[in-house]
């Protein structure tokens, strides 16, 4: 019998994604104007350690790279991590390294770091509250987070069949980040993403938030 109930994407959907990733124009554009709204809103510089949760193929990351340190980039899909280890090698990106990890599966590396970003993933992580607290646990004292994610909206981005976050309410995610150990929330409108939606085209703006662990 078949299931109306929502799926949810796992690694093998996004394994299945992986080579064909960085044809999307939309994404490799996201992907550059978030991190040139994370240079422009926290002091990076080449000492600082970085985490990339939720990495992908490193769209984020590879814009950043030039001005941080040593770049984690850990992602449950192991199609994704191998795209990034091609294009590490094909670069000559030393200071980046591929990880598979799922923080709510697996032990937290060892490691802690001076910046965490994410981008497009909290949205599919199911306990919010939980990651943020893992991400303040991974933060050096006195380190940045950057999410970049959807705004809330009606769960048309992914469609019913998706079981996702339909985005986030600003107000609700700074006060979460808040209870989470997070100081200095502030947030500013970084892309927009249009889709045809019931034969209409539709703008799903994307924010980036930016908060502090306390030194």
């Amino acid at each position: 019998m078949t299931s109306n109930q929502p799926i949810r994407l796992d690694a093998a959907h996004f394994d299945n994604k992986a080579r064909q990733w960085d044809e999307n124009p939309v994404f490799q554009e996201r992907g550059q104007k978030i991190a040139q709204a994370i240079r422009e809103s926290v002091p990076l510089h080449r000492r600082m350690s970085a985490l990339d949760y939720g990495c992908g193929t490193g769209l984020l990351s590879f814009p950043l790279r030039d001005a941080l340190g040593a770049i984690l980039l850990a992602d449950s899909s192991r199609g994704m991590l191998d795209v990034v280890a091609e294009k590490i090698a094909a670069q000559g990106a030393g200071n980046m390294k591929p990880l598979k990890l799922d923080l709510l599966a697996d032990p937290p590396p060892a490691q802690r770091f001076d910046l965490i970003v994410t981008s497009m993933t909290l949205h599919h992580v199911p306990d919010t509250d939980h990651i943020l607290r893992v991400f303040h646990d991974l933060l050096q004292p006195g380190g940045y987070l950057c999410i970049a994610d959807l705004d809330r909206e009606d769960g048309s981005f992914h469609g019913p069949a998706v079981d996702v976050h339909h985005g986030f309410d600003r107000a609700d995610l700074s006060q979460r980040a808040a209870q989470a150990g997070f100081s200095g929330m502030q947030f500013q409108t970084v892309f927009s993403i249009t889709k045809e939606n019931a034969g209409a085209a539709r703008d799903y703006p994307v924010f980036l938030m930016t908060a502090r662990r306390a030194a």
